[in-house]
């Protein structure tokens, strides 16, 4: 794909996010919930860009939006792209959606030269990956891959609607979850570019990088129960300040993750200081702990040394500290044959590569319990994401479509 193939291919995808974030539940925001009335608009009209483009199109048992570009081999496990079309409350027009419209440009590319590949490509947009209506994420990437649990049609939203009656209240059977499930042998692999949700790119001044893996997570609930008392009465030497033993546990926490390793990040996001009154000494404080890595040996090495540190502070203050980890997941790694494609074309296209983890989940990380997974990261305008402020250039689409186009033309 030519430089000036590859901005007009950028302007329609621009432009179709501009469509799609009109599709809203909230007037002068953008929030589009798994089957809201709004996501399966957003499904039909992404349809219809796909049978533009020639494809078969379908809804899948759980929500997913499906297209197929048929290969010369049409029993060869298909090369599936894509990312979500659900969102964050008030969110930003680029997440997940670039990755859908991206994709479907890859396709447009091929259409337009009337050339197939020898195996099927794919283009899905996920239905569900931020989990903003019933709390649990990546319910359209899990129905693919047949990792749905049971008991999630019983979860209800905010409203009291349940998923069951979600689904069926969108046309979608409860009973036939199963059917979304597509067989191992039927997907070879799956790509994803999507906004990188953070900094990196933007201080490295490159439009693109490859992703390395998509990080392990640690998160927990911490407590220091210390003594709580009179404000003006107790001398400084003889205070058990659960505050301040909390205080001083969140510098080291910042310290010992910087002395760690560039890709790991570790934020205390919540804490709360009891009894909270301006004239007593705080006697307990609950924080949160959110720990995440690329390597879950490295992650859990760190984690260890911080509890560690929280412990020996609380020891030597006379203050006792608890910990309890209310959620884990694995490190995955992007496939390695992958990440080189993905590099080969960065490498064409914008003369230098960087690769970086992704320190947010996306659909990749149910999709590599079952297929080899590969991802592009496109700059975002200050890291912003999960926000209206999201942004993109039209010049860095561009450079990704070229990149994609590449990959995807190279993968037969």
């Amino acid at each position: 794909m030519i430089a000036q193939e590859a901005e007009q291919a950028a302007a329609r995808v621009m432009a179709r996010c501009d469509e799609l974030a009109a599709i809203s539940s909230s007037p002068g925001q953008l929030t589009r919930v798994y089957l809201s009335p709004e996501h399966l608009r957003a499904n039909q009209l992404v349809g219809s860009w796909m049978r533009e483009l020639g494809m078969e199109v379908w809804q899948d048992g759980v929500g997913n939006i499906c297209g197929r570009y048929e290969g010369m081999q049409p029993s060869a496990p298909v090369l599936l792209l894509g990312s979500h079309l659900d969102t964050v409350r008030n969110a930003g027009r680029y997440d997940g959606m670039l990755g859908v419209l991206t994709a479907l440009e890859v396709v447009a590319f091929l259409h337009s030269r009337n050339r197939r590949l020898p195996q099927a490509i794919e283009v899905i947009g996920f239905a569900d990956e931020e989990g903003t209506r019933f709390g649990i994420t990546l319910l359209g990437s899990k129905g693919v891959t047949g990792q749905w649990e049971p008991d999630w049609l019983a979860c209800t939203d905010a409203g009291g609607v349940s998923v069951a009656e979600a689904m069926r209240d969108a046309g979608l059977d409860p009973a036939a979850v199963g059917s979304a499930e597509r067989a191992q042998d039927s997907i070879g692999a799956y790509l994803e570019l999507h906004i990188e949700q953070g900094p990196c790119l933007e201080a490295a001044d490159l439009a693109l990088g490859v992703v390395t893996a998509i990080n392990a997570a640690r998160r927990l609930n911490c407590t220091f129960i210390g003594h709580a008392g009179h404000a003006g009465t107790v001398p400084m030497g003889l205070r058990q300040d659960a505050l301040a033993a909390a205080a001083e546990w969140m510098v080291a926490v910042e310290r010992l993750t910087v002395e760690c390793d560039p890709h790991v990040v570790a934020t205390v996001g919540q804490i709360e200081s009891l009894p909270g009154a301006v004239n007593v000494i705080p006697g307990q404080v609950r924080l949160s702990l959110d720990v995440r890595g690329p390597q879950d040996e490295q992650l859990d090495t760190l984690l260890t040394e911080l509890l560690a540190q929280a412990q020996s502070i609380g020891a030597r203050r006379g203050i006792r500290f608890d910990s309890e980890e209310f959620y884990r997941i694995a490190a995955t790694a992007c496939d390695q044959a992958l990440q080189q494609r993905w590099i080969d074309a960065v490498m064409q296209v914008q003369g230098s590569c960087l690769k970086l983890p992704s320190g947010a989940g996306h659909d990749g990380l149910a999709i590599a319990a079952r297929w080899p997974v590969g991802m592009l990261f496109v700059r975002c305008a200050g890291g912003i994401s999960h926000h209206p402020d999201e942004a993109v250039t039209l010049g860095d689409v561009a450079l990704a479509i070229q990149a994609y186009c590449q990959v995807v033309a190279i993968a037969d």
